[in-house]
């Protein structure tokens, strides 16, 4: 189960991993906590007043797409409304995912869990600093309290017989992953879209405990990417400014950091599901 933020977030972040998982036969689920509502229109072609008058159901839509190209079996909407980018106006609005009581949120999420029994929970990290979105700091709150209260009997007892993921995971986005790929755009003599702000954010290279081979799923990300047409532009360069062959090859691996795990599993690992096959077989 991957715990996202918006429309168009498991997309952008661990798609590979996901499809991959789905291609071996595991039972995938995305919880998305947003419709997606306060999302700026990227793509210029999409841009039009009949757009905007159904933003939420388009970006339904978009969703329902994406992740049928990933490999999700399951879908789980939280119902929040998009909080929008920090100190705007959505941050305010009662119905937002920035203003829902924890309480509920972390309800919601445990009712998600216990429903679908995960044995992997994926989430945002606990540093975001790049991009501290109202959402994604919210995704963080919600997970790390359910992670612990799906299990707890005594907790949300009206939900749902208790379940225990026995894995949680960070996303990261990695330095090596970005560097990796501006060196390609330089080496082939194109404008890399990463430019100095890049790499003064903080690397969180350190962190990274699992790393994933997507060599076979490279194709996935991007494909799921331009079904969310609102969002991405598909003459984005930093999205698509590789031709796609070159795309394949740079740094074909997810990362992700190992915050939790009540199994045996020894880091680095190469395998989400290290130590979770011993104790449930498969």
């Amino acid at each position: 189960m991957t715990v996202h933020a918006h429309p168009d977030d498991e997309a952008s972040k661990g798609a590979g991993t996901v499809a991959k998982a789905h291609a071996e036969g595991v039972h995938t689920v995305l919880v998305c906590c947003t419709g997606g509502e306060a999302g700026d229109i990227l793509n210029p072609a999409m841009d039009t007043d009949e757009v905007r008058s159904r933003l939420h159901d388009v970006r339904m839509d978009e969703l329902a797409e994406a992740t049928r190209i990933i490999g999700y079996d399951e879908v789980v909407m939280l119902g929040y409304r998009d909080s929008g980018m920090p100190d705007t106006e959505t941050n305010l609005d009662p119905r937002s995912f920035a203003q829902a009581p924890l309480e509920d949120a972390v309800g919601r999420l445990v009712a998600a869990i216990r429903e679908h029994r995960p044995h992997v929970l994926m989430t945002y990290g606990d540093d975001q600093e790049g991009y501290p979105h109202p959402d994604h700091l919210r995704v963080h709150e919600i997970s790390i309290e359910a992670f612990e209260a799906a299990g707890d009997p005594e907790r949300y007892p009206d939900l749902g017989a208790p379940w225990q993921p026995l894995k949680l995971y960070y996303v990261l986005w990695s330095r090596a992953r970005v560097l990796a790929t501006h060196e390609r755009f330089l080496a082939l003599g194109l404008e890399s879209p990463f430019d100095k702000k890049w790499f003064d954010r903080p690397s969180q290279d350190d962190r990274i405990t699992t790393s994933i081979d997507i060599s076979d799923f490279m194709d996935v990300r991007p494909a799921a990417l331009r079904a969310h047409r609102t969002q991405i532009d598909p003459e984005s360069p930093f999205w698509f400014g590789l031709p796609p062959d070159e795309a394949r090859t740079v740094h074909p691996w997810d990362e992700y950091e190992l915050a939790r795990s009540l199994v045996d599993t020894d880091v680095p690992e190469d395998d989400i599901f290290a130590g979770v096959r011993d104790r449930v077989g498969g």
